[in-house]
């Protein structure tokens, strides 16, 4: 790295950054069960700081704290990862939620409403939603774990403000991405902008736009299982 970063000692830039850090990881937090820790987020972060700090260039065109918020979502997201503690059975229902979205959506046009997804699936509204809300800590049906990217990935978005589409490897699938979150539902594009642009808390979203935290957080995991459903071909 060749800037004032470069400078500092490792003990300074963990000082500086050490608030982006938990900043980064309250954030998270907010979705995950009970079994992630802040503290385990926290020293993951920790790590992925410290490499951001070994490997950053600014020659790629991006600050050191964009940069750095990359790599310190990406270390969290991992030791999310390393504990998945979703049962099959969420794993299961929730593929069948976006399944059924899928094809709701081909089969009339439009965007499949909570209980057009209920019916297709043969249960009542409540059911449907109690889906949603379990689904709504796994990794695997996060919306976090669509942005996410390797070691080649973050360095080519790098050079980019920070939005929703970090980490994208493929500049067709962050293409399509972005023409699929516009086209979401109202309410979900809403939620999803002031959770990913605006870093505003499930209640503090639901308290913009009515609802209960529940209900956010059930209408977040509707948007990523939506997202997933129409961008199914890319795998």
């Amino acid at each position: 790295m060749y800037s004032e970063v470069q400078t500092d000692s490792m003990n300074d830039i963990v000082i500086r950054y050490a608030p982006l850090v938990k900043r980064i990881a309250h954030h998270l937090l907010l979705r995950m069960p009970a079994s992630v820790q802040i503290d385990d987020l926290v020293q993951s972060g920790m790590i992925g700081l410290l490499e951001a700090a070994r490997k950053y260039d600014l020659s790629k065109g991006a600050s050191f704290e964009t940069y750095a918020g990359i790599r310190i979502r990406g270390a969290m997201l991992d030791e999310i990862r390393k504990g998945d503690w979703a049962p099959r059975s969420v794993h299961r229902k929730s593929r069948q939620v976006a399944e059924a979205i899928k094809t709701i959506e081909m089969r009339t046009g439009t965007d499949a409403k909570d209980h057009d997804v209920a019916a297709e699936l043969g249960m009542e509204l409540d059911e449907y939603h109690l889906i949603l809300q379990d689904a709504s800590g796994s990794r695997l049906f996060s919306f976090d774990d669509m942005l996410e990217g390797d070691d080649s990935a973050i360095e080519k978005v790098a050079g980019e403000m920070p939005n929703p589409l970090d980490g994208i490897q493929s500049e067709a699938f962050r293409s399509e991405l972005a023409a699929a979150i516009a086209g979401l539902p109202e309410r979900e594009k809403l939620v999803l902008s002031l959770y990913y642009d605006e870093e505003l808390n499930l209640k503090e979203i639901g308290q913009v736009i009515g609802v209960s935290e529940s209900r956010v957080s059930q209408i977040h995991t509707q948007a990523a299982l939506r997202l997933r459903a129409r961008l199914a071909e890319w795998g």
